[in-house]
């Protein structure tokens, strides 16, 4: 019996050894490994498609209308209505003049052609006066900025001259007619004469400027 016995251990050992002697509550083999899923390669995530066009639109093109003779303001609202939203102004007379009250100014010129076609972005520049004054013949730009020597001020306003001088300039203005006016509003003023003279070079110099209304004559 004892032989019988250990002839079946021996005989589920080697049994064991083949399929594994793991009896189930059936009373079979049951294997000990497990099949393993099989792993799925990753797909790589795919790039967005560029939609975004870099290429730069051109700027709509329209034709230019004619602001000449209108009131500044008005000539504002006509350029805006016709799609031209960059606007500026100056003083055709070249007194350096700023246009507060636009109702009060009238158009001279303008940088940019009646009929021409150009792109709405661009700045359109319009040359005015006041109501009650004339246009010039030309419109008169304000002196180009000192360049080491002396402008030309002669018959430029005041402010246009102080504009175009060096900050740290130390100027003296003079009322002309020996009136010993003050000298306020310098837009108003025009100079008759001026020291140093035109084209001397400056080196840190005072400048002194002798000056009158633009009504008056220069003495």
């Amino acid at each position: 019996m004892r032989f019988h016995i250990i002839s079946a251990a021996v005989l589920c050992a080697a049994a064991g050894a083949l399929v594994g002697c793991d009896p189930d509550t059936t009373g079979h083999a049951r294997p000990d490994s497990t099949p393993t899923a099989s792993a799925t390669p990753a797909t790589p995530a795919t790039e967005a498609k560029e939609t975004t066009d870099d290429k730069p639109t051109e700027a709509e093109r329209k034709a230019v209308p004619d602001f000449v003779g209108m009131g500044l303001q008005s000539a504002q609202d006509a350029a805006q209505a016709a799609g031209f939203y960059a606007l500026t102004s100056h003083d055709a007379l070249g007194r350096d003049r700023l246009q507060v009250f636009d109702r009060n100014w009238k158009v001279c010129g303008q940088n940019y052609g009646a009929g021409k076609t150009i792109p709405t972005s661009m700045r359109l520049d319009f040359a005015a006066v006041k109501l009650a004054e004339s246009c010039p013949a030309k419109d008169e730009k304000a002196p180009e900025a000192a360049q080491g020597t002396m402008p030309d001020f002669g018959g430029k306003s005041v402010k246009a001259a102080r504009a175009a001088l060096d900050p740290s300039t130390s100027l003296t203005v003079n009322d002309a007619s020996g009136s010993d006016r003050w000298i306020l509003v310098e837009s108003n003023w025009k100079v008759c004469t001026q020291s140093p003279s035109t084209g001397t070079a400056l080196e840190g110099q005072p400048v002194t400027l002798n000056a009158v209304k633009f009504d008056e004559t220069c003495p």
